[in-house]
């Protein structure tokens, strides 16, 4: 296996058609396009083995909570012999424009509970993000109101075409590397 492919998010259906499960969307995306559609428990995940621009990778949905990601992860990167410069976790992010895509390695994580989890579990922040913009909520809205409210028609188009740019990105991490992606995503 060469890569851990990690997507943020919530399980169930309450939480589906959220900002905060950008990163399942996402890794959705990535399932399609990579034929995995067998998919398993393993280590407090969904996990999927395919092949992504010819590259073995696994396809990771924690089914911990978004606050509790970091031992999913950590579980099935243990398993699969994986280290931190091999995931990639793709997330939602509120001081990202909502729509755009960008990528980075390592960083703080912005008051972002799922980061704070994984970071802690690999003792690293060392490892690839695929950021999908939600932006600031409207007003005085909490945020955490604002990644768990559900999504109507238009917001809801418009992060499912995010997914599929933040699903371009993690190919070209996988084909080239973070820093192609950088110079192709993180563009204004």
């Amino acid at each position: 296996m060469d890569f851990l492919i990690v997507g943020l998010g919530n399980p169930g259906d309450t939480y589906e058609q959220t900002r905060h499960n950008a990163g399942f969307m996402a890794i959705d995306v990535l399932a399609e396009r990579c034929g995995a559609n067998y998919w398993k428990s393993k280590g407090g995940a969904q996990v999927a083995e395919c092949t992504c621009a010819g590259h073995a990778v696994l396809l990771v949905k924690p089914q911990t909570f978004m606050n509790l990601s970091g031992p999913a992860v950590v579980n099935v990167a243990s398993e699969y012999k994986l280290t931190a410069e091999q995931v990639i976790v793709v997330h939602d992010d509120l001081d990202i424009e909502q729509g755009a895509v960008r990528c980075k390695l390592g960083g703080g994580s912005a008051g972002h509970n799922g980061l704070k989890s994984i970071t802690e579990k690999l003792q690293t922040p060392n490892y690839a993000r695929v950021r999908m913009g939600i932006g600031r909520p409207p007003g005085r809205m909490a945020a955490a109101d604002y990644v768990l409210a559900p999504l109507k028609k238009q917001a809801l188009e418009e992060l499912e075409h995010a997914a599929q740019i933040a699903a371009d990105a993690v190919e070209d991490i996988v084909a080239y590397d973070l820093t192609h992606a950088m110079n192709c995503f993180n563009v204004k």
